[in-house]
């Protein structure tokens, strides 16, 4: 053992506890539900893996401090995420306390596979709760479990706990009170794990199981059942394309009618501004830079919410573990496993979440391969900018008498994506070698259906983050926009609109040489710099750029119709084409340097998008005049 505190400061320092469990555990609700909103998120150092703490009183009046770890099925760490959690626990990370006592969260409906982990904490001799989460499910299941006989077996306490109840954790917090006050002290070196086998671990869990278990009344083939069909080789591949396509059918189906109501909010208040002000740079700020850029992005928040809304659903249900395992035959030809099925989800929220999610990736060179392909998942950033063109040019109308046209798109463009991204993934995997693949071993949980304390909670935090966005870094561009695009003015005897002689207009005439050839204007050449910060500012820049190149009676807030009128089929199409593969934002390329630690895989990311998106817009642009676009 290492040095302990002295009584005085074992006294005057709040003890840490750390949660400590394997994936799918609820050992993260469990957080939550100790702490509400006492947490601050940051980054252990020199690695972006999150650390997350928070604090709570228990009912004794004793303040703790509460470390949710990084999931971990052994102390034996195969990826970054359980390198950190077995450092953390051993107290080898520089500046990082070693916690005053552990609580182990398990799955009582699979405590077969939650107990190896368990164990080997248990060696390193420190203060340790056991709480036995889903504990409902498991009695549910008929799965009956001695908690005075597993706490025997195990020699410290045993708890039941439902984090996802109100109430759940009270057993812990009464536990947490028992403890008694002592001196902290440093665990056992991580050699202890290791002088014991793996096979030995097992052999210890079939027997503590077997004195404290009873499955004779499992009735938990319910999971097993539908997993008949979900996981079937010929309908699950069917079923998993039809719920995609259903999602991006209501993307638009059922945000029609909110998407109006912010639509004529945006377009009354840019009336009622320009009736009760006099003409001058002021009013044009609020009405064209203010008003017709952050309202253009604006408009997409029910869209990015209900697309949001599906992931979550899917994801607290169970279901996309399975559609990974679904889908690792498929990776596994372009040289990938099914694991990086979830960072590749992530993406189509943020890349950023999906690149860090790669952590989990055990072979470095998946891990490579699925960061610098995760930025070709059409992230929520994009939709602003698909919903505008397809709006615009593509017909709201119904396609075999129960698909909407527009939703096709959509879900052509997505699909576009993975194309994409597959291709991609398996050129690296031939270049970078080491393509064989390695089947995926995956945990299933068992179905439940989703919380709606959950759903409501993850909506709330995209929307927050979305109107964050809106009114800090979009509005900052727009302006700054609204800015370039109305100095210096326009000369004398002017006959274009002033801002074709603004900074802007120069910019974005200068670029136009470049661009030209598929199909981009000026106008969209000044949108495509501010994308570089946030894709969807690109939709605020076209906003502002478009009403200030109206004059007089033409000016409006609405920008479909106007790019509607402005632009041909074939450079809609272009652009769409362009978006798909376009080159990725700034701080998803600075998170790229980060978990790479190197200037070069973010320099040839942004090199292979630009030119993957360059390619794809000029076969479309050329393709579509050829057609008559």
């Amino acid at each position: 053992m290492g040095a302990v505190d002295s009584p005085v400061q074992a006294a005057a320092r709040t003890p840490l506890i750390a949660l400590l469990g394997n994936p799918n555990c609820g050992k993260t609700a469990l957080f939550n539900r100790l702490t509400g909103a006492r947490q601050k998120v940051a980054n252990y150092a020199g690695v972006t893996i999150e650390r997350k703490e928070g604090s709570f009183t228990s009912p004794a009046g004793r303040a703790f401090r509460v470390l949710d770890l990084p999931g971990a099925y052994s102390l034996s760490a195969t990826t970054p995420d359980e390198a950190i959690t077995r450092d953390v626990v051993a107290g080898l990370r520089a500046g990082e306390q070693a916690p005053d006592a552990i609580v182990c969260v398990v799955n009582a409906t699979n405590l077969r596979l939650n107990l190896r982990l368990v164990l080997e904490i248990q060696r390193l001799g420190m203060p340790m709760v056991l709480a036995l989460n889903m504990v409902d499910m498991a009695k549910k299941r008929g799965i009956v479990i001695d908690t005075a006989r597993l706490e025997k077996e195990l020699g410290f306490p045993v708890v039941e706990t439902v984090a996802v109840h109100s109430g759940g954790e009270q057993a812990l917090l009464q536990a947490l009170d028992r403890m008694p006050q002592q001196a902290h002290a440093a665990p056992r070196p991580l050699s202890a794990i290791d002088e014991v086998s793996v096979e030995e671990t097992q052999r210890e869990v079939r027997r503590i199981l077997d004195a404290s278990t009873s499955y004779a009344n499992d009735t938990g083939n319910l999971t097993e059942q539908i997993d008949n069909v979900v996981l079937h080789p010929f309908i699950g591949p069917v079923l998993l394309a039809a719920i995609m396509f259903l999602v991006f059918q209501a993307v638009f189906s059922w945000a029609a009618v909110p998407m109006e109501m912010i639509t004529a909010g945006v377009d009354a208040i840019g009336q009622m501004v320009s009736a009760n002000m006099s003409e001058g740079p002021l009013r044009s700020l609020l009405v064209e830079g203010i008003l017709g850029g952050v309202g253009s992005v604006l408009v997409f928040l029910p869209q990015i919410l209900i697309l949001f809304f599906f992931i979550l659903v899917l994801e607290d249900c169970g279901y996309l573990p399975r559609a990974a395992f679904l889908l690792d035959r498929m990776m596994g030809g372009v040289g990938l496993s099914g694991r990086a099925f979830i960072p590749l989800l992530s993406s189509f929220a943020c890349a950023i979440p999906g690149i860090m999610a790669a952590r989990t990736i055990q072979n470095p060179r998946d891990r490579l391969v699925t960061i610098m392909i995760a930025p070709l998942m059409t992230c929520s950033a994009r939709l602003p900018v698909y919903a505008l063109v397809i709006a615009a040019f593509i017909p709201d109308r119904e396609v075999g008498g129960f698909m909407n046209l527009q939703g096709l798109v959509l879900f052509a463009l997505y699909f576009a994506g993975i194309v994409g991204a597959m291709a991609v993934a398996w050129i690296f995997k031939r270049i970078m070698g080491g393509s064989r693949h390695n089947p995926l071993m995956l945990e299933l949980p068992s179905y439940h259906w989703p919380h709606l304390q959950n759903l409501a909670i993850g909506l709330w935090e995209r929307a927050k983050t979305f109107l964050t966005r809106v009114g800090t870094l979009i509005l900052t561009l727009m302006i700054l926009i609204w800015f370039l695009s109305t100095f210096p003015g326009a000369p004398e005897g002017a006959t274009q609109p002033p801002i074709y002689y603004s900074v802007a207009g120069m910019l974005g005439r200068a670029l136009a040489v470049v661009f030209e050839p598929i199909g981009f204007g000026w106008q969209i050449c000044i949108a495509l710099v501010p994308g570089m910060a946030a894709r969807e500012v690109a939709v605020g820049a076209l906003g502002t750029v478009y009403a200030l190149s109206q004059t007089g009676d033409e000016l409006a807030t609405t920008l479909t119709p106007l790019i509607a009128q402005s632009w041909s089929l074939a450079t809609a199409l272009s652009l769409l084409a362009w978006y798909v593969f376009a080159p990725q934002c700034l701080s998803t390329l600075s998170v790229v340097k980060r978990e790479t630690n190197s200037m070069r895989w973010p320099l040839i990311m942004a090199g292979y998008m630009f030119a993957l998106a360059y390619a794809a817009s000029f076969i479309t642009y050329r393709t579509a005049l050829a057609l008559g676009g």
